[in-house]
């Protein structure tokens, strides 16, 4: 797999990312019309996915071949990573800001 581009990249078309992720074109499709992945479209309207789109499906098809989760489970699975991922992005954008505010604080003190 292509490592030299960034995770969220689009470089594969859907039948790229389909031999990848080893399900089907139209699987694709379906996980998109469920809100389960996003390919970013070209202009010509053509899907294309990112490396972090392809680990995504990957994730799924673990979910259900390995646990015998079924889409929905897989929905209710996702969102909640995704919910923890959005925390963990807030957590460390939080912890950058108070380490800057105290910085900002020590400078003022010593500078009384």
């Amino acid at each position: 797999m292509t490592t030299d581009l960034p995770y969220d990249e689009p470089c594969f078309v859907i039948s790229v990312a389909a031999r990848i992720t080893g399900v089907n074109t139209q699987t694709l499709r379906y996980y998109e019309s469920l809100g389960l992945v996003q390919p970013r479209r070209t202009r010509g309207n053509q899907r294309v996915y990112s490396r972090r789109d392809v680990e995504r499906v990957r994730r799924m098809r673990g979910l259900v071949d390995d646990l015998g989760i079924n889409l929905a489970g897989v929905e209710v699975v996702m969102k909640l990573l995704d919910t923890i991922d959005d925390l963990q992005a807030d957590r460390d954008r939080l912890e950058s800001e108070n380490r800057r505010l105290r910085r900002i604080a020590a400078a003022v003190e010593a500078a009384s």
